[in-house]
């Protein structure tokens, strides 16, 4: 599946990183789900920056039949998507960020707190168990 990470210009600026998407976040914003109703504010966090990670956890689920998609078209709609920016932060970064994050066995939770923490931009989520170990999520998600 061709990517084309730098499609988009490569790697975002950190200082444009307003919030990082948690993966079921991105695909209720591609599908137009009900659930977004309830997160009205999420509209004043845009552009929306996307990890490689979700890419990935798409992929896997789509796989494994947890989620039907069609990888290539889904990849396309997000790439010319405007309301979406893919950060192209270096794996080593993620690593180096992973490794003290006990908390979570989800290889995917743990990749994307750790994108939250380089970045230091909150992670847009509703995970419980995010939200119970990694502060830094949207003011809206911690009240």
């Amino acid at each position: 599946m061709g990517l084309g990470l730098d499609a988009r210009g490569g790697a975002s600026r950190e200082d444009d990183l307003k919030c990082l998407l948690d993966t079921h976040f991105l695909i209720w914003l591609i599908t137009g789900s009900s659930r977004l109703k309830v997160f009205p504010w999420l509209e004043g966090y845009r552009p929306w920056t996307l990890s490689p990670v979700s890419l990935l956890e798409l992929k896997f689920l789509a796989e494994v039949g947890r989620l039907q998609l069609e990888a290539e078209a889904f990849m396309t709609n997000i790439k010319s998507d405007s309301r979406f920016q893919l950060d192209g932060i270096p794996l080593h970064s993620l690593v180096v960020h992973a490794l003290n994050l006990e908390w979570t066995r989800d290889p995917f939770d743990r990749l994307l707190v750790a994108h939250s923490l380089a970045r230091r931009t909150p992670l847009c989520t509703v995970d419980r168990n995010i939200l119970q170990f990694h502060s830094l999520v949207p003011k809206e998600l911690a009240e």
